[in-house]
């Protein structure tokens, strides 16, 4: 089970994280840079964040419709093995990105609400046609105006009936996961990762370690 936690803003806390032992560390932490965010984090911090981290646990770098010259150009600054594009880009911007990026993982989240995931096959269909190949669609839940983030949780019964994991990308489930459900959603979804943000922040909107390591427990455990 593939693990991640987003919204890093700090260095102490990459460190505490790659100090943890083996089964309490996430696979991945999102860095995120859409300045709509609250959870932003600027490039010299990013830079500290990822040396922090070393080879414990992978930094993945988030985007939402960022101009493709500014991705590629933190890609190469951080070294990003895995870049997550979190907006509406279109299956030509991630191919454009991909043949920049060569040999980057390429991790795309899909919104999805309860009318279905004929958009999300349209989408993918598109990018088979360009040889546009993803590591992962991360499903998070549809909100108006929202690009993600909002504590809300996708449609599980619709992923676990519709979702055509034999031919499609990996699922990677998202929105609204806490240790108080990631187990329910894994028993029942069965996705091949999961991600949180809010559900591993305290009440100050900042990264809990401890909340961190009883996701990453709870996950492990219900996967295991």
């Amino acid at each position: 089970m593939w693990v991640k936690v987003c919204g890093i803003r700090d260095a102490s806390m990459a460190t505490a994280l790659a100090g943890l032992p083996d089964g309490d560390r996430p696979d991945a932490v999102g860095l995120n840079f859409f300045s709509g965010s609250r959870r932003c984090v600027d490039v010299p911090t990013a830079e500290l964040i990822v040396a922090a981290l070393g080879e414990s646990i992978e930094a993945v770098g988030l985007f939402v419709d960022a101009p493709l010259e500014q991705v590629v150009t933190r890609q190469r600054e951080l070294r990003l093995g895995t870049l997550q594009l979190h907006g509406d880009e279109t299956p030509e911007y991630v191919s454009e990105l991909q043949q920049a990026c060569g040999g980057v993982r390429l991790l795309r989240a899909i919104r999805v609400g309860d009318s279905g995931l004929c958009e999300l096959d349209n989408y993918l269909q598109r990018c088979t046609e360009l040889g546009v190949v993803l590591d992962g669609c991360l499903v998070d839940a549809r909100v108006e105006g929202q690009f993600g983030g909002t504590g809300q949780s996708p449609p599980w019964s619709l992923l676990v009936s519709d979702y055509r994991g034999e031919v499609w990308p990996r699922l990677l489930l998202a929105g609204g996961l806490r240790a108080d459900n990631v187990g329910r959603a894994i028993d029942e979804v069965s996705p091949s990762g999961v991600d949180t943000a809010g559900g591993v922040e305290n009440e100050d909107g900042e990264m809990d370690l401890e909340a961190v390591v009883r996701f990453v427990r709870t996950a492990r455990a219900a996967a295991g």
